[in-house]
Parts: C-alpha cells; sequence; structure tokens
C-alpha cells in the first residue's frame, strides 16, 4: 500500500523513490496522464536516468510537444519497478499507467488521505 495525502492545491500527492541514486520526490497523481512518471529535466539530470527514446504528445489545446523519455526505476509498493519516464518541465507527475493494477482512493480535502492498493498485477513495458 501507498499512502499520501491531498494538498492545498487538492492535488492528490504521493512519496517515491526513483533510483538512479536513489531520491525520495513527491508526485501528484495525474488521472489524465496515461504513461507512468514524468520528472523535470534537472532531476533526470540529477539521477542520470538513462535516454531511451524521443516521444510526441498532443497537448490540451490541440498542439504537439515532443520530449526526451528515459529509463527509471521506482520502489513502488515496496518494490522496485522498471518504468519510463518522460521529461517535462512541470513538478512530478505519476501517470495512470503506474497506477495500473492498483486501486486509488483520495479523500478531497486539504490534508485527506491517498491511498493506493495493488490489485491485479500492473502491465510491464
Amino acid at each position: 500500500m501507498i499512502e499520501g495525502v491531498v494538498n492545498a492545491a487538492r492535488e492528490a500527492v504521493v512519496p517515491l523513490a526513483v533510483t538512479g541514486p536513489t531520491r525520495p520526490i513527491d508526485a501528484v497523481i495525474d488521472t489524465g496522464f496515461n504513461g507512468f512518471l514524468t520528472l523535470p529535466a534537472a532531476l533526470v539530470s540529477e539521477l542520470q536516468l538513462p535516454f531511451v527514446t524521443r516521444g510526441r504528445a498532443t497537448l490540451a489545446n490541440g498542439s504537439e510537444d515532443f520530449f526526451d523519455i528515459h529509463d527509471a526505476v521506482v520502489i513502488w509498493d515496496g518494490q522496485p519497478r522498471r518504468i519510463l519516464t518522460d521529461v517535462a518541465d512541470t513538478a512530478p507527475l505519476a501517470g495512470m499507467s503506474l497506477l495500473d493494477g492498483h486501486s486509488l482512493y483520495v479523500e478531497v480535502e486539504e490534508g485527506g488521505r491517498v491511498t493506493i492498493r495493488a490489485g491485479a498485477q500492473p502491465a510491464a513495458h
């Protein structure tokens, strides 16, 4: 089980450990993001995450954006899990692919609980 908290901006935030040199981060759950994890370029560089490829996304305004994709390992529910990490100029975001096979419970109020529980096994990438 993974536990987090709802912040003052009503964002569901969970702690994650990303390995490179292992670094704890707080990631906002983004149910509109179908990837695994988005990290800012400075953090990807600090963690020395290996480059994999470039990706393309269509943004909400209809424009297209290109971004780097890196390989990473996160500690997810106590276990190491290899994932793809998108680089974006934003706070760390945990997407729906990371949550695959899990249930998410959020008490939507400042200080509310965020709970992620394992269900079916997550899909491998």
